[in-house]
């Protein structure tokens, strides 16, 4: 079975790409490692690609990619896939960090791209403009039918499940994390939001302010979540979509042991992976999200 490890990157295509770059750089603190006339390739601080944006009539997220094991080749996860009959095709596209990866379509139409082996990016001097993440966290979906493309991920990709709001809005972990992808149940089949990873509450603070100053519209939070526990922040970004910074996401550090790393706000103890009730509160504080958010997720 493949399993993924990581989140690695994730492509964006945009109408307006000049604004696009302008926003990832100075509001959400990544670096600009690659240019071409329709592309462009961005990387956090540590050197690992993050963003791609290209240029193009809509604004949609296009493609996901996943690390996997550096064990697995691109023919090992060939015929992995094939075993769910799923088609595949290796590409060697020369990514900045990643040379060769495979390809092939998830259950709701996303590109999907596998890669096992990477590298990280020289960058002249770090990002000091920006929140500056530590890394692209998580992805969130609306689709139609969130329990089938659940089983999607864990079945092919290795995925296992973190939460159930009760049927309607699922999160599943790769790594070490609470939740890598979400899906949540919507007539129409979009990207619902996407979050960066920030280190600590002062971090958090500051990107507060930052979107402050740029007058961007914080549309829910600070709140911290029921699922995952993260205490988070929403704000749109020039396409308007919905960009969420993050710290303080649960962690299961040991599988076989099944229970997320103790916290003093947990309501259950240990914290295991479980079906919330979505007839009760579940955000430990915060107020609700605003108009701005309710308008864009009815």
């Amino acid at each position: 079975m493949i399993k993924a490890k990581r989140l690695g990157h994730a492509t964006f295509e945009t109408p307006d790409l000049d604004k696009q770059i302008d926003y990832y750089c100075n509001v959400v603190g990544l670096a600009v490692v690659s240019r071409e006339p329709n592309k462009a390739y961005l990387a956090t601080n540590t050197g690992q690609l993050t963003v791609v944006l290209e240029k193009g009539t809509q604004q949609t997220c296009t493609r996901l990619a996943f690390e996997v094991s550096p064990d697995m080749s691109t023919a090992d996860m060939a015929k992995a896939l094939s075993t769910h009959g799923i088609k595949s095709e290796a590409r060697s596209d020369a990514l900045p960090g990643v040379t060769t990866s495979l390809t092939f379509t998830d259950s709701k139409d996303t590109t999907i791209d596998l890669f096992s082996q990477w590298s990280f990016i020289p960058n002249n001097g770090p990002v000091t403009t920006g929140a500056v993440p530590n890394k692209l966290g998580h992805l969130a979906w609306v689709c139609n039918d969130p329990k089938a493309i659940a089983d999607f991920y864990v079945q092919v990709l290795g995925f296992r499940v973190s939460d159930w709001i009760g049927d309607y809005f699922g999160f599943l972990r790769c790594g070490v994390d609470h939740h890598t992808v979400n899906f949540i149940r919507g007539p129409q089949e979009r990207m619902h939001h996407f979050a960066f990873e920030l280190r600590d509450p002062v971090h958090l603070h500051n990107a507060c302010d930052l979107l402050g100053r740029n007058k961007i519209e914080i549309v829910w939070g600070p709140v911290r979540h029921g699922p995952g526990h993260n205490v988070a922040t929403y704000h749109r970004n020039p396409d308007d979509q919905m960009v969420e910074f993050f710290i303080e996401l649960d962690r299961m550090y040991d599988e076989e042991l099944g229970y997320f790393d103790p916290r003093p706000w947990h309501r259950d103890r240990p914290q295991k992976p479980k079906v919330w009730d979505q007839n009760q509160p579940r955000d430990v504080w915060g107020l609700p999200p605003g108009p701005n958010w309710v308008r864009q997720n009815k």
